[in-house]
C-alpha cells in the first residue's frame, strides 16, 4: 500500500493538542503519511505553555533532509519556527527542494498569549517563506502583527487577504475564527484573481486546542493528494468542523480538537 507522504516542521506539544502532534493526527485522519522536523520542544497543556526550548536551525535541518532524503514528500506545512536562525535555515533547503507543496501557518503567539517566536521572526516569514508558499493560513492576530493594522470584520478580511498576497504566496487563507460577532465560522481565500468566502457553522465548543494546526495540516494533506488549493481548503475546513464538534472535554482548559473522529472515522475525502 502507498501513500502520499505530507511533512509538517512545527514543535512539540507535550499535551498531545497542537503543533507536531496534532499535525500528524491531521494528516492521518486525511490520508496521508505524516513525517515530521521538530523546531522547538514546548511543555504545555490545556491551560497554556509553560516553557520551550528551541532546538539548533542545524538539527531541524537535519531532520527535514533524514526525510526528504528518503521519502517522496509532497506536501510540507510549517508552523512553530521558534527563530529567525530556524525560518532562514528551513527556507534555504525548501527552496532548494521546490518538489513539495508549501503550506505556511505564521505561528506567533498561542492561544494562552505566550510567545512562540523570537521578534521579528513573523517578519522573516514573510520575507523568505511566503514566496515559497501555495497556501499561507494566518488567523486574525498573526494578520494584525503582518499587516500593522487590526482586522475587526468580513470586508476587512478581504482587503487583508489582498494584501498578504503582495507578500509573494501563491494563496492566502485569512482565518476569522477569532473574530467577534460573527454568526458563522468565515474565513476568506484569495488567489489572486477570486476572492472566497468559506463559512461553516459556528461550533459551541470551549475545546479549541490545536484547530490552526489542524486546519493549515489538513490542507498540506489534501495538496500531498493532489487537490488544487481552494477545494484543499474546503476539504480542510470541513475537517476542522468535525473536529471541532467531536472535541476531547480533557485536561482543566480548552481540551484538543479531534480530527480523527471528524465525520466520524478516518478522513479520506
Amino acid at each position: 500500500m502507498k501513500l502520499p507522504v505530507a511533512l509538517t516542521i512545527a514543535g512539540s506539544d507535550s499535551g498531545g493538542g497542537a503543533g507536531i502532534q496534532a499535525d500528524i493526527k491531521t494528516f492521518f485522519a486525511c490520508g496521508v503519511h505524516g513525517t515530521c522536523a521538530v523546531t522547538s520542544v514546548t511543555s504545555q497543556n490545556t491551560v497554556g505553555v509553560m516553557s520551550r526550548c528551541d532546538l539548533a536551525a542545524e538539527v531541524v535541518v537535519s531532520q527535514v533532509e533524514a526525510v526528504m532524503s528518503d521519502f517522496d514528500v509532497a506536501g510540507v506545512k510549517t508552523g512553530m519556527l521558534a527563530s529567525a536562525a530556524i525560518i532562514e535555515a528551513v527556507a534555504e533547503l525548501l527552496a532548494a527542494r521546490r518538489g513539495a507543496r508549501l503550506v505556511v501557518d505564521p505561528v506567533a503567539v498561542s492561544t494562552s498569549g505566550h510567545s512562540l517566536l523570537d521578534g521579528g521572526g513573523i517578519e522573516t516569514i514573510a520575507e523568505r517563506l511566503f514566496p515559497l508558499a501555495e497556501v499561507i493560513t494566518p488567523n486574525l492576530a498573526e494578520t494584525a502583527l503582518l499587516l500593522d493594522r487590526q482586522i475587526g470584520d468580513v470586508e476587512g478580511m478581504k482587503k487583508a487577504a489582498m494584501l498578504l498576497k503582495d507578500m509573494g504566496p501563491a494563496c492566502v487563507l485569512v482565518k476569522g475564527g477569532h473574530m467577534e460577532a460573527s454568526s458563522a465560522a468565515v474565513d476568506i481565500f484569495y488567489d489572486g484573481s477570486d476572492l472566497v468566502t468559506l463559512t461553516a457553522p459556528l461550533v459551541d465548543t470551549e475545546n479549541t486546542h490545536g484547530t490552526g494546526c489542524t486546519l493549515s495540516a489538513a490542507i498540506a494533506a489534501y495538496l500531498a493528494r493532489g487537490e488544487d488549493p481552494l477545494r484543499a481548503t474546503g476539504k480542510a475546513k470541513r475537517i476542522v468542523t468535525g473536529a471541532l464538534q467531536n472535541a476531547l472535554e480533557i485536561g482543566g482548559g480548552r481540551g484538543p480538537v479531534h480530527p480523527l473522529a471528524a465525520g466520524g472515522g478516518i478522513i479520506a475525502d
